[in-house]
């Protein structure tokens, strides 16, 4: 999970909850909350034009401008549209954008915009609006900062026409404006509400936001004035689970249609289910935990590289996640386009290369550290497995379980020892690797920095061959993997189960629901 700040996405493991792979801060909502975690009643309410969607997690923030988390995007997904979107069969085409010219030299970008599109305040969709949210995005408040540096300048020639003048030749530019630094939110509802923004989301999306109580729902209606054809509900009630087999009773109780987790253990029987449709998909994600390269005792590389090669993955994905993850060592998974084998197969843990690291890095004994985890008892398992694995070569780690918001806001402000928090992935493999690890990067919460990572990493922007990227990219990871301000730990699947009366919906390689065309029988 994580900042950005984590994306997340939830597995559930041999006894209970999920395991959130988000970024992003602090929860948010209006007021006290219900706990919908507990009851999987029946939802006798529920007609065809109205989807219950049960989530992992509550999404701390509905703001594109300051989300880090998956499950916001689950929900934020259906508030905003994009400039470009991801299609489901991994293409990323214009959305709000209506047709584009890019420069010889890759240095100008010319967006023409769809017109007579407005938010759902009113508010006209502009060539102004377009430049105030990317402005917004690139101010240091905000995680899209790292992903828009190279924007030099923005002009607004016409009402319908944007201009972006880079620095360099950017070559994820459009992939990162299919996601949240591509969510344009009303200038207006922003101006008006300031920070409370995060708390009445207003967009061009398909749904509204109409309500929410923290730790229970959120509630969309449709869009009666949406530009790109009517949706095909009028409502959707995300209904917010800490356990995903408190989630998985309520899909079988009717509660709710569609759930973005299962337990593996319950992977086999519920796809074997003729009543449930389970989608099962590799992701573009991983999960892991920083280490802080700031302060003791993880200044000292030894005793990080120590700590990354004493975990046996295989072993780990064997006793919690079977069927939902694949053992991994890179922030690109099996269905990345820059995917490479060797790069991302964990070594099996050598006593002796652990233990000389200790000697090397000043603790032949072993050392203690703290991990800070999500308080659910999926991140708690795991973490124990992980403490178990470290113990033998007498590396002692005590475990903290924090609030989710907490966990986040610690890593934000580098306050920490360990942090166990994941990421969902992008298709654009820069959006998994460049905030991250460059020197002071938004979503560096490690406080890593390499000058010959940073070189390598802004050679890979700059070059549009995927061939070409793959290859700096080997090479920043088999630096990583020395230095390892990072443990990868397994790249999980995406997967959504859902009642057979629901139609329409498709699996997106970055594991976000999107519910427009969706609809029940």
């Amino acid at each position: 999970m994580r900042k950005v700040k984590h994306a997340a996405k939830i597995f559930g493991i041999i006894a209970t909850a999920g395991l959130l792979t988000a970024c992003g801060s602090q929860s948010s909502g209006s007021n006290a909350s219900s706990n919908s975690s507990t009851t999987p009643a029946a939802n006798t309410s529920a007609s065809t034009s109205t989807l219950y969607v049960g989530l992992s997690a509550d999404p701390p923030k509905l703001d594109p401008a300051l989300s880090s988390a998956l499950v916001d995007r689950q929900v934020m997904m259906n508030i905003y549209d994009t400039l470009f979107r991801l299609t489901s069969t991994k293409s990323i085409v214009p959305d709000l954008v209506k047709n584009y010219t890019v420069s010889n030299n890759g240095l100008t970008y010319t967006f023409y915009l769809h017109q007579h599109v407005t938010f759902q305040d009113g508010t006209p969709f502009n060539a102004a609006a377009v430049k105030f949210n990317l402005e917004r995005d690139m101010s240091k408040l905000s995680p899209r900062r790292s992903s828009l540096l190279d924007i030099a300048s923005i002009d607004t020639p016409s009402n319908d026409t944007v201009v972006l003048h880079l620095k360099q030749p950017f070559s994820p530019l459009l992939a990162i404006l299919a996601g949240r630094a591509g969510m344009m939110v009303s200038p207006t509802a922003v101006q008006k509400e300031g920070a409370n923004f995060v708390n009445d989301p207003v967009g061009t999306g398909p749904f509204m936001f109409k309500d929410r109580i923290k730790g229970d729902h959120i509630t969309l209606i449709r869009n009666p004035h949406y530009w790109n054809g009517e949706p095909k509900l009028k409502k959707i009630v995300f209904k917010i689970f800490t356990d995903p087999n408190v989630e998985l009773a309520n899909l079988e109780s009717g509660a709710v249609q569609i759930i973005d987790t299962v337990p593996p253990q319950q992977l086999s029987s519920l796809s074997s289910n003729p009543a449930y449709v389970v989608s099962n998909t590799p992701g573009l994600g991983y999960q892991g935990f920083y280490l802080n390269c700031l302060t003791p005792p993880f200044n000292n590389v030894d005793l990080r590289e120590a700590v990354n090669l004493a975990i046996n993955r295989q072993t780990l994905v064997n006793a919690m996640l079977k069927g939902s993850a694949v053992p991994g060592y890179s922030p690109f998974s099996p269905a990345s386009p820059v995917y490479s084998v060797s790069e991302d197969t964990p070594p099996t843990p050598n006593a002796t290369e652990i233990h000389a690291l200790l000697v090397k890095g000043g603790k032949p004994n072993g050392f203690s550290f703290t991990m800070q985890t999500a308080n659910d008892p999926v991140d708690q398992q795991i973490a124990t497995i992980i403490q178990s694995m470290l113990g033998q070569y007498g590396i002692k780690m005590n475990i903290e379980q924090l609030e989710f918001g907490t966990l986040l806001g610690n890593a934000d402000n580098h306050n920490f020892q360990g942090s166990m928090l994941g990421w969902s992935g992008r298709l654009d493999p820069d959006q998994d690797i460049y905030s991250f690890l460059i020197t002071n990067g938004s979503l560096n919460n490690s406080g890593y920095s390499n000058p010959q990572v940073d070189a390598l990493l802004n050679e890979a922007r700059q070059v549009s061959s995927m061939s070409e990227r793959k290859a700096l990219y080997k090479q920043v990871i088999n630096i990583v993997h020395q230095d390892a301000p990072y443990v990868y730990l397994y790249h999980q699947n995406n997967i959504f189960a859902y009642t057979n009366k629901l139609h329409g919906f498709k699996a997106y390689a970055d594991g976000v629901l999107r519910l427009q065309n969706v609809y029940l029988s």
